[in-house]
């Protein structure tokens, strides 16, 4: 019979991760049924899988670019899990990780790992603004209480699987939302799995996971998310610590669920708020957030149940369209100047709208070969996905202002690829540097009007340049005009622009939203 592992070397911590994606590849589904807290939106083992395959990822790199030490894969594990953490629990669970990540660095054996179990679960509790029991958060510290004494690796990680698991049959009665759904907690069940993928890992034992749910959860009215804020934001943030503790007392302000968690300039930042834009725009006073996703919490009872019979997903540039798309039922993801989605991020958001049909709307040409790649993996998971090849954001909201999820689903995709070819779109830019375009030669500074991609116009001044673009998109008529102006676009630009197209126009409605921060200067649509 083979000696018990006496340290976690990077093969373990490998092996790890790796069981742990495993895991809750498996159980994805029944914990994504029984997540009713903080709010019913059905993604909790969606959320913890992705993060788990971030984080396994990270180590997989680690290997293929060297030979790492333990130390090094278990910091490789943690930043992967900081870079990747969805949602409230995969936020968690990146801490975590972090938080075990900072004393296995220093030694892997059994004393190591139920110190690293300790600071894990006060680093969680420490990241979360108002820690509740019955959580995630319990099930870590019953885990660390367990295995304090220490002792021999595999009994260390033996006991803080079992005091886990038997925390988390605890949780029902410490939270009264878990008591009436009739369901353990989401979360911790997550984290029974990670441990349970740990005692694998060094014993070579499958971990039977707790039963499924007899019975589909019975939710509170207000369960869902109604009645609570009606966003979750989430983004990667770089920024020094004060800065970070400024924007902490802020977006406890603006909302609930606040979750931030990192370190040494870089933070994963979650919260639910009424107020997207002003969560994304706390989080640019205090460094640059990237990777922002925002989530419309509507629907999210069925979101528990049920997966939804259509959906659609749109990327934005800006989080004021991404709010106002995501009011409208969109689940959207912001794309930022130089900071695509990537096809993987696309595929998540399909998966996080949680439907049978998707429509997808990547409303950039740059983004075609990565929606069509989210696409094809999203089909073989068993989604039906339209990908509508929409051009810039004034096409998906035409596409988006026609959606009619009652319709067929071929019917309703016609409609919206209608609605979007016969939308003509524009962009203001300034120029960074010299360059020949099909406009002719443009200076650092100027203003470049382009039409459907092509550079058509070259001005000194934003304003005179965008009434020139208006006025040759008019040229070949058109009914409505759509304008979107970003936040640190002149006030008076979309005013005036307007007012030129009441003048000369009769015929011509005129439309304008705020793109909000990282948007281009001006968006032009014309239908």
């Amino acid at each position: 019979m083979p000696r018990a592992p006496q340290t976690l070397d990077a093969e373990a911590v490998r092996s790890w991760c790796a069981g742990a994606v495993a895991a809750l590849g498996t159980e994805r589904e029944e914990i994504d049924v029984i997540n009713v807290y903080p709010v019913a939106d059905g993604d909790t083992g969606t959320n913890l899988y992705l993060t788990a395959e971030s984080a396994a990822k990270a180590v997989d790199e680690a290997f293929a670019t060297g030979a790492p030490d333990a130390a090094e894969a278990v910091r490789a594990m943690a930043h992967g899990a900081l870079l990747g953490a969805r949602g409230n629990s995969g936020t968690i669970l990146s801490q975590l990780l972090r938080g075990m990540a900072a004393v296995l660095a220093e030694g892997t054996d059994g004393d190591h790992l139920a110190r690293a179990l300790a600071e894990a679960a006060d680093a969680a509790r420490r990241a979360v603004a108002h820690p509740v029991e019955g959580t995630v958060l319990t099930v870590a510290r019953a885990a660390a209480e367990a295995c304090a004494g220490g002792g021999e690796l595999v009994t260390v990680a033996t006991k803080a699987y079992e005091g886990a698991r038997s925390a988390l049959e605890r949780t029902p009665g410490q939270l009264d939302v878990l008591r009436r759904a009739g369901v353990v907690d989401a979360g911790g069940r997550g984290l029974v799995a990670v441990l349970g993928a740990l005692v694998e890992s060094l014993t070579g034992e499958p971990q039977a996971p707790p039963a499924a749910a007899a019975h589909r959860p019975v939710l509170d009215p207000g369960c869902d998310g109604e009645g609570g804020p009606g966003y979750e934001v989430i983004y990667l943030l770089e920024a020094g610590d004060q800065a970070v503790e400024r924007l902490r007392t802020r977006l406890d302000a603006l909302g609930e669920s606040l979750v931030v968690v990192g370190g040494d300039g870089l933070w994963n930042v979650h919260v639910h708020v009424d107020d997207a834009g002003a969560a994304v725009e706390a989080g640019v006073e205090a460094g640059r957030p990237y990777r922002i996703r925002i989530t419309h919490f509507e629907g999210a009872a069925a979101r528990a149940g049920e997966p939804a019979q259509r959906a659609v997903v749109a990327v934005l540039p800006g989080e004021g369209l991404a709010g106002l798309c995501a009011e409208a039922g969109a689940t959207t993801l912001l794309a930022l100047p130089g900071e695509p989605p990537s096809g993987t991020e696309l595929a998540e958001a399909i998966r996080r709208a949680h439907a049978r049909e998707v429509v997808l709307l990547p409303n950039d040409t740059e983004l075609r070969q990565a929606a069509a790649a989210a696409a094809e993996q999203a089909r073989a998971e068993g989604i039906r996905v339209a990908l509508i090849p929409t051009r810039a954001a004034v096409q998906g909201l035409a596409a988006l202002a026609v959606h009619e999820p009652d319709r067929r689903f071929d019917e309703d995709v016609v409609a919206m690829t209608a609605a979007a070819g016969a939308t003509r779109y524009a962009e203001l830019a300034v120029a960074e540097r010299q360059s020949f375009t099909s406009a002719g030669v443009c200076q650092a500074g100027d203003v470049l009007g382009l039409i459907e991609g092509d550079v058509a116009v070259i001005g000194q001044d934003l304003t005179a340049t965008a009434r020139t673009v208006l006025d040759r998109m008019l040229s070949a008529g058109g009914e409505l005009v759509t304008l979107i102006v970003a936040a640190d676009t002149p006030p008076d630009l979309a005013r005036t622009l307007e007012r030129h197209v009441r003048a000369r126009y009769l015929a011509v409605d005129t439309t304008t939203y705020e793109a909000g921060a990282g948007a281009p200067a001006l968006l032009i649509g014309v239908e």
